[in-house]
């Protein structure tokens, strides 16, 4: 599952409100891969891009993202893969954030909270269609 989430390039096939996502960097710092990425997020007429750093942490399984920039004032995110036995684990999903703008909260703000409720059920789909799939 940690390889699953880590692959953000693939956010836009299945993530709701995800129009795009590019990587502009990736690096290697002490055993762990830094990821400098854009994602571009849409409901109707409204478009809005942000900046992450996303930090891949394997050994730890866990993933952080740190907000840079965009239409945030900020936003924490963190997975936790906890294992629980043989191909099988817990995920925690931890995410925070509030937007700079507070027309574009109330605009967005609902429809955001939504969408990352259903972020669980995406990546579960997801990982049904990777692992039953032999992708």
């Amino acid at each position: 599952m940690f390889d699953l989430v880590a692959d953000i390039e693939k956010y836009p096939e299945f993530l709701p409100l995800c129009e795009s996502l590019s990587v502009q960097s990736r690096r290697e710092k002490k055993g762990r891969i830094l990821l400098m990425a854009s994602m571009s997020v849409g409901y109707k007429g409204i478009r809005e891009t942000f900046s992450t750093k996303v930090m891949l942490h394997q050994e730890a399984h866990q993933i952080d993202a740190q907000y840079i920039d965009g239409p945030f004032k900020y936003l924490n995110n963190r997975w936790v893969f906890e294992e629980t036995g043989d191909n099988s684990c817990d995920i925690i999903f931890f995410i925070d954030y509030e937007f700079k703008s507070k027309m574009l909260g109330v605009l967005m703000g609902s429809m955001f909270d939504r969408a990352f409720n259903k972020y669980v059920t995406a990546f579960e789909e997801r990982a049904s269609i990777i692992f039953n799939s032999g992708e």
